[in-house]
């Protein structure tokens, strides 16, 4: 990639075990392959700086913050750091400075920005308007329902509303999926790219499959919380024993809130807690299906992985993992919860079909590598004309 900009990436997650986080990570290990002039400056337990062709800055957070989920917290004294990365940034030279969020770290990137005059690229990972809304109806649920709902609705307007503005400011934005990147371009009127997500099909590889047991699993991978819907899944246990399936059982991996509610009813789930590297990997390999539920999320790493170890996935055909998944051939996108349910009673009941989607699903993403989606990304920085 000759001539390829300076890049200065601020991350309000980077250590932490999540999607966004996981694409950040991704993407300074491929400016280290690259050697791209990249600056990453992100939050972390201890203060660091590296310089070098990849330079980074690892920053401390106060006592002044408060946790917005379980693994992400928000700074209300991130301007103290401000003089000191403006003086990192401007030593770096960059050409673009790229936020992943309206965080405290996005908007210490965005006022380095404008202090600075530098363009300024940001990227769509969490769907941070629908995660408010879910949030706000269950932690007010004693509320009349009529009343909750419209509340939800208010909230998710208000929160769309200002991260939207908060997009605006870039020049060049990038989204995981075609329907948010409208959204972004209709809000915004700025050029938007696609930014997908990558997979290691060396690591993720039906292979790893270590389970001798004939007992069905139905697998899910990802964070325990509210907007992942995964109260959905005693339903599909009920689904699955009414179809006369009795011989099942869930493996749930992750952490969460959640937790505590599905040990008390989804008495045959084994959780394994958070995994990483070939442990993850054995997990989705002994899935038969994988099951994500949630409405939430705009792409789904996690999908692409069971799809990598041949493991078919049921998605909601809400967010972004509907364009991972192809319909019958993959897996199953489901219009709602209790097609949901079926899906994986009908998959539950032919070895045949979870077998031949699996290896579709094989086929589909092994040319998906993390080195492409930055490629797209560096492209996008010299062409904003080329959009999704």
């Amino acid at each position: 990639m000759t001539g390829a900009p300076r890049v200065a990436l601020f991350a309000d997650t980077f250590h932490e075990v999540n999607g966004a986080a996981r694409t950040c990570r991704e993407w300074d290990a491929f400016a280290r392959r690259r050697g791209l002039p990249f600056l990453c400056i992100r939050w972390g337990k201890r203060a660091a700086c590296e310089d070098g062709v990849v330079w980074s800055r690892d920053l401390v957070r106060s006592g002044w913050s408060f946790p917005v989920d379980p693994d992400l917290r928000f700074d209300l004294r991130f301007s103290r750091f401000l003089d000191t990365a403006e003086a990192q940034v401007r030593r770096f030279r960059p050409d673009f400075i790229h936020l992943t969020s309206p965080g405290d770290m996005g908007i210490l990137g965005a006022v380095v920005a404008a202090r600075l005059r530098t363009p300024l690229a940001a990227s769509w990972h969490t769907n941070l308007h629908e995660f408010a809304a879910r949030r706000v109806s269950r932690s007010c649920s004693w509320l009349p329902g009529g009343v909750r709902g419209r509340l939800a609705d208010f909230v998710e307007r208000f929160v769309m509303d200002r991260v939207c503005w908060f997009f605006g400011r870039a020049q060049v934005l990038f989204a995981p999926n075609p329907e948010l990147a409208a959204i972004l371009r209709a809000r915004t009127g700025r050029p938007v790219m696609r930014m997908g997500r990558g997979i290691d099909t060396t690591l993720f590889h039906p292979t790893r499959r270590a389970r001798t047991d004939s007992n069905l699993v139905l697998g899910f991978v990802g964070r325990l919380m509210p907007e992942k819907n995964l109260r959905l899944l005693p339903k599909v246990a009920e689904a699955l024993r009414d179809a006369g399936i009795e011989r099942f059982r869930f493996q749930i991996t992750g952490a969460g809130g959640e937790r505590p509610w599905l040990e008390r009813n989804l008495p045959n789930a084994t959780f394994t807690g958070v995994l990483t590297g070939e442990a993850l990997a054995r997990a989705y390999a002994d899935a038969d299906i994988f099951l994500f539920p949630s409405l939430t999320d705009t792409f789904g790493n996690v999908v692409q992985e069971a799809l990598a170890s041949a493991v078919p996935a049921i998605v909601m055909d809400q967010g972004g993992p509907r364009f991972i998944v192809r319909h019958g051939v993959t897996g199953i996108v489901a219009s709602s919860e209790e097609e949901f349910c079926r899906s994986a009673a009908a998959l539950a009941s032919s070895e045949r079909v979870r077998r031949e989607m699996g290896r579709a699903g094989r086929a589909q993403v092994e040319s998906q590598s993390w080195d492409r989606v930055f490629e797209e990304v560096y492209e996008g920085y010299a062409s904003p004309a080329r959009v999704l």
